[in-house]
């Protein structure tokens, strides 16, 4: 079941040039991973294939150090077994990555070598001469680092951000999780949204809510998510291009979430049957 807001909205100026439809050059910027692939497949159906910039993974060790600051070193070590929990859930992503290529033609296979421009990080003077070349009419983020004031500056298009969750109130990570964990299962959904300077903030371009199949745990809700995602990622590109981008604020409250501590996630799973 699946239920969308977010609308087309007047003409307005925005893009690097005025390229249309196929002629578009859209360049898609992420670490990579099987549900970003499923998107990127989808897109390149629409509109041909994109260019996809492929930056290096953040070293865990830097971001449990930043989080630490943050949160305190004893909730950093209880996500830290959460991570070792999903990453350890390999078997369960096979399974659900083959029902979803049977069921919803969500292709997850990597694109076309000659589409990828790898780049240390989304932040790297090496993205910005790319983007730089390439001149895009407009840049989706999904799944990559926050970018610095000075790399979103140096962006001379659109630049939009695909979330595993609903903004405001599922800022940061494992948005559909900690809505089914705290019982707003009605908000089990993604947003594409504008970019600014903060953690998922920009302004709504549009949303999506679903629910998760059967057998989902947090190491499958983005690959469902995903798949669920790519129409509004279609859209928010046909908008940007078009020049018809219409942002709105929801009327929710704004919090950014992390992973769960180990010893909450088993609480909950026990309780609560969300695992």
């Amino acid at each position: 079941m699946i239920a969308e807001t977010g609308s087309f909205g007047t003409e307005q100026p925005g893009g690097s040039a005025s390229r249309r439809g196929p002629e578009a050059l859209i360049v898609i910027v992420t670490e990579g991973g099987p549900h970003i692939w499923g998107i990127v497949n989808a897109i390149a159906a629409r509109f041909g294939r994109p260019t996809v910039i492929l930056e290096n993974p953040e070293s865990k060790s830097v971001i449990l150090r930043r989080r630490a600051r943050r949160l305190g070193w004893i909730s950093t070590a209880g996500q830290l077994g959460t991570m070792v929990i999903i990453r350890g859930a390999k078997v369960l992503m096979t399974r659900r990555l083959a029902e979803l290529a049977q069921n919803d033609g969500f292709d997850t296979s990597p694109p076309p070598a000659d589409t990828i421009i790898k780049v240390p990080s989304a932040n790297s003077p090496e993205f910005v001469k790319a983007i730089r070349r390439i001149n895009p009419d407009v840049v989706l983020l999904a799944g990559c680092r926050l970018l610095k004031p000075e790399t979103l500056a140096a962006i001379p298009c659109p630049v939009l951000n695909y979330h595993a969750g609903i903004t405001p109130k599922y800022r940061g990570m494992n948005g559909g999780y900690w809505a089914l964990a705290t019982g707003d299962a009605a908000n089990f959904g993604t947003t594409v949204h504008l970019v600014d300077a903060g953690v998922d903030t920009g302004a709504v371009l549009h949303q999506v809510q679903g629910r998760p199949a059967k057998g989902d745990t947090i190491a499958t809700y983005a690959l469902t998510m995903a798949a669920l995602s790519r129409d509004i990622c279609i859209r928010a590109i046909e908008d940007a291009i078009s020049y018809k981008l219409s942002p709105f604020e929801p009327a929710l409250t704004s919090r950014q979430w992390y992973h769960p501590t180990l010893w909450s996630y088993l609480w909950t799973g026990l309780t609560r049957r969300v695992w």
